[in-house]
Parts: structure tokens; sequence; C-alpha cells
């Protein structure tokens, strides 16, 4: 009994304790491990990374049809896709345009011209355009083709591949199922959240520094041009130079009366014929180091220039673009604001004051749209900005280049003048023979060195 009595009690006692409160169970979620928050706006891409994606050779195929050159078409060949398809000017003047819609906060690099556009082209120059507008066509889709959002976009991939009869009308059916980034990034409307808080200050900095580097390379490639083409001429006259000599070693008329019996002038000439043909494998290694000069240098240092120029144009679309309309749409708001005013105040028809309410709605959400742009491209031109601070190392293997043709280039022009010269050794004129009052030479050859008196 006792037993029981003391279970009871305790019992009575359990029902005066508090009730625990348990709250919602939906409260729980919260308690769950939250995954890292994802960095979307850093680009971990290094250099090699970016340039392995791929390489794209675009080779001439010109097209002939009577006399002239009407039109030229590109062979475009994607190591990537391992694909090669037939691409016109045309082409790429609209997988251009589609692209810089696509990606219009992006830095989209520009075409070079269709044509000349000053004075009439000769045949030297026409050749001569044709091929900087190739190399510069190659350079804009390798560009595009390493670029770390471009190159998986459905676009890059249908210029690269495609190879029915109208690329065109293809490129610009893809574009329309997808329109631009805006709409199809998952983090547009959220880019505000992701922004640091003085992007504004980043921008201007970085933007300051790349116009200062981009000058400075402008100049570096100015100069490399010309050591290109002093190469190229160079080259050119060795072997006039050899040309000429190979004339006057030809020389086939007898002597007159005058000259003396013992006239070294026959062998002479035989040196001449030689000589000749050392100054064509000096030119042969003149325009070999013009190639890499034009080749590992100059066509380098305009890739890089191309690709901080497009940063460039993308600042400018930024400033005259995006923030241009947003402030015009403001504009417009503020209008419309005063003149629903002005309405309410003087008691217009309700219909009158209806339209504006609705037309300020749609203003307002217009507003709201752009500064969501506005947000977006600010976030992708931080981006954009990574992606140049990353490709800067690119200089330096340019410039290794550059001074590796140099070194390279007087090697072997020291190797072969090491060995040229030796068909003319075997001709002295000794001391005592310029005495003589019958031999009186212009010039000496001894020791591989040519003198003139």
């Amino acid at each position: 009994a006792r037993g029981h009595c003391h279970s009871f009690t305790a019992l009575l006692e359990l029902t005066w304790l508090p009730k625990p409160q348990l709250g919602d169970p939906k409260d729980l979620s919260a308690l769950r491990m939250q995954p890292a928050q994802e960095d979307v706006l850093t680009i971990s891409q290094t250099l090699d990374k970016l340039l392995e994606r791929d390489k794209v050779q675009v080779e001439l195929i010109p097209e002939k049809k009577g006399l002239f050159l009407k039109h030229v078409e590109y062979q475009v060949t994607s190591q990537r896709f391992k694909i090669s398809v037939y691409r016109r000017y045309s082409d790429f003047d609209v997988f251009h345009e589609v692209l810089l819609q696509r990606f219009a906060y992006r830095v989209v690099p520009a075409l070079p011209p269709k044509r000349m556009l000053k004075g009439v082209l000769t045949s030297v120059s026409e050749r001569e355009f044709i091929e900087g507008r190739r190399r510069a066509l190659g350079r804009f889709i390798n560009l595009v083709a390493c670029h770390p959002f471009f190159s998986e976009d459905e676009l890059v991939k249908t210029f690269l591949t495609f190879s029915g009869s109208d690329v065109q009308t293809r490129l610009r059916d893809t574009y329309k199922k997808m329109g631009d980034e805006f709409m199809t990034n998952r983090i547009a409307t959220l880019a505000k959240e992701y922004l640091p808080a003085d992007i504004q200050a980043q921008f201007s900095t970085s933007r300051e520094l790349i116009r200062n580097i981009h000058n400075s390379f402008q100049r570096l490639r100015d100069r490399a041009e010309k050591m290109a083409e002093r190469s190229q001429e160079n080259a050119t006259d060795l072997l006039l130079f050899g040309q000429e000599l190979s004339t006057l070693g030809s020389e086939a008329s007898p002597l007159p009366p005058l000259a003396p019996t013992q006239s070294t002038w026959g062998a002479l000439c035989e040196s001449f014929k030689s000589l000749s043909v050392e100054f064509v494998v000096l030119s042969d290694k003149a325009t070999q180091q013009g190639r890499r000069e034009e080749d590992d240098v100059v066509e380098k240092l305009n890739f890089f220039l191309d690709l901080l120029q497009s940063y460039r144009d993308l600042c400018e679309r930024h400033e005259k673009g995006v923030l241009h309309e947003h402030q015009r749409a403001l504009q417009k708001y503020g209008v419309m604001k005063r003149q629903m005013m002005s309405a309410t105040v003087q008691s217009k028809e309700h219909a009158t004051v209806e339209q504006l309410e609705s037309r300020i709605v749609q203003q307002e959400s217009a507003i709201q749209t752009m500064e969501l742009r506005n947000y977006f491209s600010l976030f992708c031109l931080h981006q954009e900005t990574q992606l140049i601070f990353t490709c800067l190392p690119i200089t330096s293997h340019i410039l290794g280049a550059f001074v590796s043709s140099q070194v390279q280039g007087h090697k072997e022009v020291r190797r072969q003048s090491g060995n040229s010269f030796s068909p003319v050794t075997h001709l002295y004129f000794y001391p005592a023979a310029l005495h003589a009052r019958t031999v009186k030479p212009s010039i000496i050859i001894c020791a591989n060195k040519i003198f003139f008196y």
C-alpha cells in the first residue's frame, strides 16, 4: 500500500511540471549542415588552362572567278572539336553580331575590317591586307574559343562545327532560342549580393591600370613590327647584293689592251660569283629571322592587345550602354511622376490619371530590370577584369620569345659568317705587290674580310 501511495504521489508531482516547448518541427530544417557558399564571383582559371581549352587554325582558301578575286573563304579547324568547316568573312560578321548580343557584358573581341577603305588596292597591298585579315580573324576566334564562358556556349559550338549550307541563319536561330546572358544566367538577378562594397573603386583602379598596360604594349608592338620589317628589308638587300655580285662575276667582256698582262680581274670575278652564293644564304637567314619576329613576337603581341582592347570596349559599353539607359529611364520616370502629380492636382479625367498610373508602373518595372542588369553588368565586369589579370603572364612568354629569336638570329649569322668568304681566302695581295707600279688594286681580300682602298 505504501508503495502504491508513493507512486501515486510521484505521478501527481509530474503533472505539475512545465511542458517543454518544442516549437514547429519545420524549424528543424534550419539546423541542418549548410554547404559552403559557392564563390560564383571568382574565376579560378590559370593561363595555361585557358589556352588549353581550344586552338583554332584559320587558313586561307582563295576562290577565283575569272581574272579577279571575288571572295575569300577560310578553313576553320578546331582542335577541341576535331573538325574543319568553311567560313566566309560574312559568317564571322554574323557570329560576332550574335555573340555581342548574347554576351553584351563580356569581353567580345572586335573583328578586323572587311576591306581597306583608303585608296585603290594594288595586287601587293591586296595580298597583304587579306593575309593581315586572316591573322586577325584567327586571333578573334582563338580569344573566343579560350574564354571560360564563350567556349561552353552553343553559339561557339555552332560556328566551329556546323557544316550546313547556311550557318548564318543557324546562328541567328540559336541566339533567338537562348536570348542574352542576363536571361539565362542563374544568378543574374542576385548579382548585387555577390558584389564587394567597393566595386566601383576597384573598377576605376583596374580600368586605369589596364589602359596604361595597353598603351605601353602598343608602343612595344610598334617597335617589334619595325624590327620585323627591317629584317625583311635586310633579307631583300642581301639578296639583291648577292645578285649584283653574281652579275659582276659573270662579266665576260675581254680585257682592253691597257690592262696589265698579269691582271687578277678573272680571279676576282670567280670570287664574286662564289660570294654571291653566300649572300643568298645570309638573305635566307634574315628572312627566317623576320618570320620569327613576326610570328612569335608581333602576332602574339597583337593577340594580347586585342584582348586588352576588347576590355576597354566593354568598359565603354558599360558606361554608355547600361548606365546611360538607366539614367535616361530614371529621368523619364521623374517626368511621369510630375505629370501624375499635376494631373491629380488639376483633377483631370479619371481615364487620363489611370493611363499615367499604368505607365508609371511599367516604368518602375523597367527601372527595376535595368538596375538588375546594371548589377549583373558590374558582376560580369568584375569577372572579366580577373580574366585580364589572369592573362597578363602571357607578356613574359612573348618577351622571352623575342629575346630567344634575337639570340638565335645572331648565332645563325655568326655561324654562317664563319663559313662565308672561304672561296676568296685563297686570293691575297701581298704588300710587295702593292708597291708595284703596274698593280694598284682597289680591293684587298684577306683573312675573311674585304678591305676597300
